[in-house]
């Protein structure tokens, strides 16, 4: 693992008796290309800029601070260390609630992963041994963390030997579907064939699948430096006969083949 040069967070990770200080650093990294907002007439730079509204006179970053609305309308002025005393225990420990198992998680509550690893010598040992008991319990703990200014639910596992901490959204953050897709009626024939099919495709290798989105926007302004048009994709069409697209994607998976 590639340790930025700093923590996003110091703090211990607490189950029962046993606590552990730990640090967390981001697991991922989202890549992706600058675009800059521009003015379409001349391509000149966009600036946004911090004016006070009342004074009407731009401001710098050591004058602004978080505000907060009353209920009767007054701003309550936030200041940094403002919020840095809140006490939330979970600003600076990790406690364990309990353990649920892995598979037990709604994929749709999870919102960042870190790694958690050991501020000191001394943790490696409580440390390691939580790692040991997650991955033959098969299950992960269930926490909660504050980072930034944030008080989040958090899903501690293991990944390569290495615990994962994964921030959680909050139930009442998930919005529900307006009541279940209206359903239509399938035959057995096809759910049969449908079936077949999604045990034939293949199981993609992750490892080996990138993120297009740069190589086609490099095209487009390649393109518009030269004044030319990119052809685009063709839209798929919906099959007129379901039955037919279902053998005929059948036959296509089977004369491809296993991938190796």
């Amino acid at each position: 693992m590639d340790e930025p040069a700093q923590a996003v967070w110091t703090g211990w990770i607490s189950y029962g008796l046993v606590s552990m200080p730990v640090r967390l650093f981001p697991a991922t990294r989202e890549h992706g290309v600058a675009l800059h907002e521009v003015h379409v007439a001349d391509g000149s730079r966009i600036r946004h800029r911090r004016v006070c509204e009342a004074e009407g006179r731009e401001v710098d970053w050591p004058e602004v601070a978080k505000g907060y609305e009353a209920p009767d309308g007054r701003t309550v002025v936030l200041r940094q260390e403002d919020l840095e005393a809140l006490p939330l225990p979970s600003k600076q420990v990790i406690e364990v609630l309990g353990f649920v198992p892995v598979d037990g998680l709604d994929p749709i509550l999870f919102s960042r992963a870190y790694y958690a690893t050991p501020a000191q010598d001394a943790a490696r040992r409580p440390y390691t041994l939580l790692v040991a008991a997650l991955a033959r319990a098969e299950r992960a703990a269930l926490a909660k963390v504050t980072l930034r200014t944030r008080e989040r639910l958090a899903a501690v596992w293991p990944r390569r030997e290495t615990l994962v901490v994964q921030t959680l959204l909050w139930p009442e953050e998930i919005r529900e579907p307006h009541g279940p897709a209206r359903a239509a009626p399938v035959t057995g024939q096809e759910l049969e064939l449908a079936s077949l099919l999604v045990a034939q495709l293949p199981e993609p290798d992750l490892a080996s699948l990138h993120d297009e989105y740069t190589s086609a926007l490099k095209q487009l302004v390649a393109a518009k430096q030269a004044g030319e048009e990119l052809t685009q994709p063709r839209e798929p069409k919906q099959a007129a006969d379901l039955i037919a697209a279902l053998e005929a994607s059948l036959r296509a998976a089977a004369d491809r083949g296993p991938e190796r």
